[in-house]
C-alpha cells in the first residue's frame, strides 16, 4: 500500500490561511501559530518516509510563522507606545492652560475695551491696513498702520465704544511698491482646558472653539 506524500506548506498557503478564514475566526498571533503547528504536525505524520521533509524546508516554514508573529507583536508594541506618548503629551500640555495662543483665523477678542490682533506678513510691506468688522461683516473702522517688516506683527484697536455682541473680525491688506503682499490673519485666544479626541490632543479655548494641538501657531 503506497503512502501518499504531502506538499510542504508554502508561503501562498500561509497567506490563504489568513485570507480565507471566516469573520468569527481569531486572527491574533497565538491562534495563527496554533493553526500552523497543527498543519505542520499533520504534514509530518503523512509525509513520504522515502522522501521526508528536509531541515531547510522545516526551517523555512517555521521562519514564516515566526515572521508573522513578530510583526503582530511589533504592531502591538507600537500602538502601546503611541498611547503612552499621547497621555504624556496631554499631561505636559496641562501646564499651558490659561495661556494665550495664536491660531489661523480672523477673530478679534476684546479685553477691557481693547482689541488686540495679530497678522503674519510674508515679506516687508510699505503699506498695511486693517479693517475692523462686526460679526455680521459691517465695516466699523480702518487702521492705516503704514510700513511693517515681514513676519508676525501685532496691532490694537480701541473698542471701548463698541457696544455690540459676538466676536469682531478683521481683514488685513498689505502691499509693497504697489505689489500685494500675502498676509495671514491670526486669532488670539486663551486655553481653558486640554483633552483628547481619541487620536490626537485637542485644546478647548475661552471663545468656545476647539482646536487640535498642531493647529496652534504660537503659545504666548
Amino acid at each position: 500500500m503506497a503512502i501518499s506524500s504531502t506538499t510542504p506548506i508554502s508561503s501562498p498557503v500561509l497567506q490563504n490561511l489568513s485570507a480565507s478564514g471566516t469573520a468569527a475566526e481569531k486572527t491574533d498571533a497565538a491562534s495563527q501559530q496554533d493553526r500552523f503547528m497543527k498543519l505542520l504536525v499533520a504534514q509530518l505524520n503523512n509525509q513520504d518516509p522515502m522522501n521526508p521533509m528536509d531541515n531547510a524546508q522545516l526551517t523555512s516554514q517555521t521562519a514564516q510563522i515566526s515572521t508573522v508573529s513578530g510583526i503582530e507583536k511589533l504592531n502591538s508594541s507600537v500602538l502601546e507606545m503611541a498611547k503612552q506618548f499621547s497621555s504624556m503629551q496631554m499631561l505636559q500640555s496641562a501646564s499651558i492652560i490659561g495661556h494665550d495662543v495664536l491660531t489661523a483665523g480672523n477673530g478679534l477678542a476684546v479685553t477691557n475695551g481693547q482689541a488686540n490682533g495679530v497678522m503674519d506678513l510674508a515679506s516687508p510691506a510699505d503699506k498695511v491696513s486693517v479693517q475692523i468688522l462686526s460679526p455680521g461683516g459691517q465695516l466699523l473702522d480702518t487702521l492705516e498702520l503704514g510700513g511693517m517688516a515681514g513676519g508676525r506683527q501685532q496691532f490694537s484697536w480701541d473698542a471701548s465704544k463698541y457696544t455690540g455682541g459676538g466676536t469682531l473680525r478683521f481683514k488685513v491688506t498689505a502691499s509693497n511698491a504697489g505689489q500685494a503682499i500675502a498676509a495671514t490673519a491670526l486669532a488670539r485666544d486663551t486655553i481653558s482646558s486640554v483633552g483628547s479626541d481619541g487620536s490626537a490632543m485637542s485644546l478647548a479655548l475661552k471663545s468656545g472653539a476647539t482646536v487640535r494641538y498642531e493647529q496652534i501657531k504660537a503659545v504666548l
